[in-house]
């Protein structure tokens, strides 16, 4: 298995622009050492550090222990920090490469202390974080459409709704799909959902066709003029094959309407269940085309590194993260910030 370039061949720094001096007497806040860092604004990365809280709390007791008692990093100090990193749900895979890219980096140029290997950790971190993010597909003309799909009880139908919400903060025209007929009150959930958002729903009555009521929705996008399409799918295992060969019905609906479609395929995820999830996804990812993770119930988890495990064992982005219950509390994942919340 190749290894992702974590080291080496960095671009020439930048000379730093001029920085303002902070009036005598006053210290530069949090958030402004967090914008200045990221270039923007720090409101998200703030809520970013909230939601990753628990696994904070979990890895710097034995994380900073580590970085104040290493003077000189040696095997002893590789292997705490190889369960410092399990215990985050890296995974074995997962840890098993970074640490492997630290011996290498010592073996070429000494690892000077507790504060430089925590350095090259982030670094690590963020480069597998990052590899997999690409540029999202659209299509040449509207509807972009997108499948959100998942187990029951992961935040499917919820998300469904709050990426209709973030879709008209971001100015685009948006109509829900409720294509989830199987499950008792899920077009009612949605329903809710859609009104909350203030967008308009397609639906049909429970136990009705999915791909019919899709054809429906597809159809109403380009009669509208709809820009982001969103399709709330059953609930489903892989070992279901006839709802498995349901929601192939839909893609080939979906096909023959829009060029490319579906463009975009979301597995919704609940960061909770950790190694489990990695297991699901692995196989939603064989069955049904996944093209981005959306990982929920990030803040009632202390396994965020799951995240993590996600980006490098099965090369698929995370896009967003739910960081909480109400509409606004699903967040653009950005590599960077989520690291800086678990090791900043």
């Amino acid at each position: 298995m190749g290894m992702i370039r974590l080291f080496g061949n960095e671009e020439p720094e930048k000379p730093a622009a001029p920085e303002q001096e902070t009036p005598p007497g006053q210290k530069q806040g949090f958030l402004a050492r967090v914008q200045k860092f990221m270039g923007g604004p720090a409101i998200d990365f703030e809520r970013m550090r909230q939601a990753a809280a628990r696994t904070r709390e979990s890895l710097s007791a034995r994380m900073e222990s580590l970085v104040a008692l290493t003077r000189v990093v040696d095997e002893s100090a590789l292997d705490e920090l190889e369960s410092v990193l399990l215990t985050s749900d890296l995974g074995v895979q997962t840890t098993t490469e970074i640490l492997d890219a630290l011996r290498a980096r010592a073996l070429r140029k000494a690892i000077e202390g507790g504060e430089e290997l925590r350095s090259l950790l982030k670094e690590q971190l963020a480069a597998i974080l990052e590899a997999p993010q690409r540029p999202v597909p659209q299509p040449a003309e509207p509807p972009k459409v997108i499948f959100l799909v998942g187990v029951n009880g992961t935040g499917k139908t919820t998300s469904s709704g709050k990426l209709a919400a973030w879709s008209r903060e971001q100015g685009r025209t948006t109509l829900l799909c409720a294509a989830d007929t199987f499950r008792a009150a899920a077009i009612e959930q949605l329903e809710v959902w859609a009104a909350r958002s203030g967008v308009e729903m397609i639906r049909t009555r429970q136990g009705g066709d999915p791909a019919a009521v899709l054809y429906d929705a597809i159809s109403a996008s380009k009669a509208r003029g709809i820009q982001d399409l969103y399709v709330d799918t059953a609930g489903r295992l892989h070992t279901k094959t006839g709802l498995m060969s349901e929601l192939d019905k839909m893609r080939r609906t979906a096909a023959r309407l829009v060029p490319g479609a579906p463009h975009e395929v979301l597995l919704v995820m609940d960061a909770t269940t950790g190694q489990n999830g990695l297991q699901q996804a692995r196989l939603f990812t064989e069955s049904a085309g996944v093209t981005g993770i959306v990982l929920t119930k990030l803040d009632g988890t202390a396994k965020g590194g799951i995240a993590v495990a996600i980006a490098r064992e099965l090369n698929l982005p995370v896009r967003f993260v739910g960081v909480g219950e109400q509409m606004g509390d699903l967040l653009e994942f950005d590599p960077k910030a989520f690291v800086e919340s678990l090791l900043g």
